[in-house]
């Protein structure tokens, strides 16, 4: 009997809110939305379910629609206190960074033309030239990210051959990247000395053969080995490779131009530094503490770095236009001396404690929640600094007034902004933590122009009236 109440296409593309998608999107795809739903529906009747009405299958086809047709990834707003946050897409991009992607993107670009010339150019020669000037390398070249350019280093250089490794430097970052992977996939052979806590240059030296192609010395950038340990500084290492006339690698990982103690953090390494120290090739990421998209950076001798751009891989790897001019732009705020001021990510981690407590008392006062501001840490994330945090203050939500406590609480705020029910959408998503019961809202990650959102996210969230 249920069978017969079930509600006819035509009776839901009639509908209010479905005639409404039919105007906006294809009707084809619609109407296939529609049949989809009956289908379901004509399923759950058959296991007993009470047939849905016209109106809620139109409900259900709208949220489809609506969930179908949003862009991804989504806007979201970071209030962990997590710098670098990789679920949220690691660095955010400057204003000068995303209008150099308008301009590269919206029309035609000189990609790979010398406009003085009128001949065909090199995409790289211009983000090259500003690579070189930071760094004081010799040569240099940009790839999609930071995991293809060793790669690509290391296909270049050592293929079919051994790449010495210190054993507590064989390291898995991240999405499971191993290093010992991206060797075997090189066509390199991993030769790993020394222990997981202690590796002396003897170890690498009595490790080469005659089929050493290269040693590789890598930041672990996401933990820390402490206690009874030993290490090759860099110096060492170029030394005993310019004994033997093997190229020395070193990858530093998160690309810090600046000098990360001068914020009360550990010293992370710098690509500079390792050129200062004659490392064959430094590779590091564009998207961590450089502060820009994601990217690959190599820099380096000149002979070196013309093997990788000639290797097949190369551009299989290569640096597309959007990523370039960000990159591009992003440079040049170091060349300005305004990395602090321009670049998101360090104007997060120089922000002084006094104007992150305000911050957090301001959302206080103008929210109208239930809570209290108090001292707190922020990390850096990102696979960097393992460990180091700055001192930050946050905005603690009382959440015994909201039945399923913080977990609900941190459940709304992710959903922001999507519709429920007669509610109109009025903000984008805020991602917070919890600590002790409580959800903590860090202003240090939280842009300026974000707060508004944010304010409205929390009025909503804990139903202030």
């Amino acid at each position: 009997m249920q069978f017969r109440n079930l509600p006819s296409v035509d009776s839901v593309l009639s509908t209010d809110a479905v005639a409404s998608a039919v105007k906006a999107y294809s009707r084809d795809w619609v109407v296939s939305l529609v049949r989809q739903e009956l289908d379901e529906a004509r399923a759950q009747v058959g296991n007993g379910a009470t047939a849905p009405t016209a109106m809620e299958l139109a409900e259900t086809v709208c949220q489809r629609v609506q969930s179908t047709a949003r862009t991804e990834p989504r806007p979201v707003i970071n209030a962990t206190g997590v710098v670098i946050h990789t679920n949220l897409g690691r660095a955010p991009l400057s204003a000068s960074a995303l209008l150099a992607i308008s301009q590269a993107s919206g029309g035609y670009s000189n990609l790979e033309m010398d406009l003085d010339t009128g001949r065909r150019g090199s995409r790289q020669s211009h983000l090259q030239s500003l690579l070189l000037q930071l760094t004081g390398a010799q040569a240099a070249l940009a790839v999609n990210n930071n995991a293809s350019a060793l790669l690509l280093g290391l296909s270049a250089l050592a293929a079919g051959k051994e790449v010495i490794v210190s054993r507590g430097e064989a390291v898995e970052i991240g999405g499971g990247f191993r290093v010992p992977d991206v060797l075997r996939q090189s066509g390199a052979t991993l030769v790993d000395v020394g222990t997981t806590n202690r590796t002396y240059v003897r170890d690498y030296e009595e490790a080469i053969t005659e089929n050493t192609g290269a040693m590789l010395k890598v930041h672990a950038s996401n933990f820390k080995v402490e206690g009874f340990t030993a290490s090759v500084e860099s110096e060492a290492l170029v030394e005993l490779g310019m004994k033997y006339g093997i190229p020395v690698l070193h990858d530093v990982g998160s690309g810090s131009l600046l000098p990360t103690e001068r914020y009360g953090l550990a010293h992370e390494p710098m690509p500079q530094e390792s050129v200062t120290d004659g490392m064959g090739l430094v590779f590091f990421s564009g998207d961590k503490l450089l502060g820009g998209p994601q990217a690959g950076i190599v820099v380096g001798h000149k002979e070196l770095v013309q093997k990788l751009e000639r290797h097949p891989l190369a551009r299989a790897v290569r640096i597309d236009k959007l990523s370039l001019s960000a990159l591009t732009a992003t440079l040049l705020h170091y060349l300005a001396d305004e990395a602090e001021t321009e670049i998101p990510v360090w104007r997060m981690i120089s922000a002084t404690e006094e104007s992150i407590k305000q911050r957090a008392e301001d959302w206080l006062t103008q929210s109208g929640v239930q809570g209290k501001v108090e001292p707190s840490r922020s990390a850096i994330g990102g696979g960097t600094l393992p460990g180091e945090t700055l001192p930050s203050w946050v905005l603690a939500l009382d959440c015994r007034g909201v039945s399923g406590g913080p977990e609900e609480v941190m459940s709304r705020m992710r959903r922001a902004d999507q519709p429920a029910g007669a509610r109109p959408v009025v903000a984008r998503p805020v991602v917070a933590r919890i600590e002790d019961d409580r959800v903590l809202l860090d202003p240090r990650t939280v842009a300026p122009d974000e707060e508004v959102d944010l304010i409205s996210v929390l009025r909503q969230v804990m139903e202030v009236r």
